[in-house]
């Protein structure tokens, strides 16, 4: 059985993956999301964390793409695959903004995710980038509201 925060990580990539694809509000693309019948069973705590998850990377996209191509040597966020680059978004934010969740399990949890929904070699290059993160950025305060719903 999977975990309640693996299930959800899934579903925060998946559903900034569609916001990349077809941009758009993102509380129409969670309602979007959360309507298709796979999705009629999951539970309100994985839907919260995962909202929480894609409303934070959202809300800090800028700050993390900046941090991202910082430690990517020689690749721009740009360039990087819609998939990979929205598990290092996610991660990326776990890292800096919701402490309480050691790097360790995230940086995990993102290789996981690269292994399943990329390419195999993906799993390296997302950790990689996320170990240099880890060990380098010092963490920053969330709004309150973020915090709460993680």
């Amino acid at each position: 059985m999977i975990r309640k925060r693996t299930q959800a990580r899934e579903y925060a990539v998946q559903i900034l993956y569609r916001l990349e694809i077809n941009p758009g509000v993102i509380a129409d693309s969670l309602d979007e999301f959360w309507s298709s019948p796979e999705q009629k069973d999951v539970s309100r705590e994985v839907r919260d964390f995962a909202e929480a998850i894609v409303t934070g990377t959202r809300n800090h996209v800028a700050e993390i793409d900046q941090v991202v191509d910082q430690y990517a040597d020689n690749w721009s966020i740009d360039r990087m695959a819609v998939i990979d680059r929205n598990i290092l978004r996610c991660a990326t934010y776990e890292i800096l903004f919701l402490v309480d969740i050691p790097p360790k399990v995230t940086i995990n949890e993102a290789v996981n995710l690269a292994k399943k929904f990329s390419q195999e070699e993906s799993g390296k290059f997302v950790n990689g980038i996320l170990d240099k993160i880890a060990h380098t950025e010092k963490p920053r305060v969330a709004k309150t509201d973020e915090s709460r719903n993680a």
